[in-house]
């Protein structure tokens, strides 16, 4: 069993994007800026907003948080998201979700102008990446083919058993594997936890990528001898041990299912480091789009 460490491959990413950053820095020229909106005081969304902010400041981007009260209007949303919209110094939107229930996310999400959705999500986007045409991909997805593509893990003509369905992970996941290109070229089976007997699809795959939010959910009888192993799930489990009162956990029962698999991401420190790295890509290409730069 070989670690996947997604910490390392991201660290790659910030630094390769500090330094061109620099570079811009040095010319005068402008530099890219995210801007994030968050509705709203979920404890997981401030941490990940945070993190967002520090990795901004990391590779020299500019960072722009939103907040907004939880009662915030939908309309006054809105508002604020055709404000940056029409912003000349922001290259990337993102709308932290979950957004209150009174909000309609969808709508919120359509109302990002495509070309600042670095967050991979908008319709247009998605139908983008559905016909093979260049796009922002979602996040996490675009993460997980930079870790396979980093550890030379062969993809073409494998079988890749995506569990999860969700707009953000599964759906794009099993796109990009899907495509007929390097690094991908796959066949792909997307599963979900509707299937009667799960293990029956998983037990096939050459590659699983586990992508539900439920902890654990993936055991060693659901695995075969030598499967690449990619867990997506973050789950916050109690610990009353941690002074947080939680810890992290995945939807792959690591410790069992490690001693079967070639290759594993751990949680954390595996796929969740590359959201952030592939997001501070998206918006600098972004910026190179916006401003006509090769």
């Amino acid at each position: 069993m070989k670690i996947i460490d997604g910490k390392i491959v991201a660290a790659k990413i910030r630094e390769e994007l500090k330094i061109r950053i620099d570079h811009l820095k040095q010319e005068n020229h402008s530099i890219p800026g995210l801007a994030v909106i968050l509705v709203g005081d979920d404890p997981a969304s401030q941490t990940y907003v945070a993190n967002k902010e520090k990795a901004c400041l990391e590779v020299g981007m500019n960072s722009k948080l939103i907040r907004l009260p939880a009662f915030t209007p939908e309309e006054d949303l809105i508002s604020d998201i055709e404000q940056l919209n029409a912003d000349p110094t922001i290259d990337g939107i993102l709308v932290q979700l979950p957004l209150p229930p009174h909000i309609n996310e969808q709508k919120i999400i359509e109302t990002i102008t495509p070309d600042k959705d670095v967050d991979g999500i908008h319709p247009v986007n998605a139908g983008r990446l559905l016909q093979g045409i260049s796009s922002f991909v979602a996040c996490t997805p675009a993460g997980v083919m930079e870790l396979l593509k980093f550890y030379n893990i062969e993809t073409r003509g494998k079988h890749v058993v995506v569990v999860g369905r969700s707009n953000i992970v599964g759906k794009p996941m099993s796109v990009l594997l899907a495509q007929k290109k390097e690094h991908a070229n796959a066949v792909v089976t997307l599963c979900h936890t509707a299937a009667s007997d799960l293990s029956y699809y998983t037990r096939q795959a050459d590659i699983l990528v586990a992508a539900i939010g439920k902890p654990g959910i993936i055991t060693a009888s659901m695995v075969k001898d030598g499967a690449v192993v990619i867990d997506v799930g973050i789950n916050r489990v109690e610990d009353h041990s941690k002074a947080s009162g939680f810890r992290l956990k995945g939807d792959v029962a690591f410790e069992e299912v490690s001693a079967k698999s070639s290759w594993i991401t751990p949680v954390p420190g595996g796929v969740g480091p590359m959201t952030i790295a592939m997001l501070l890509k998206n918006t600098y290409q972004s910026f190179l789009n916006r401003n006509n730069i090769i």
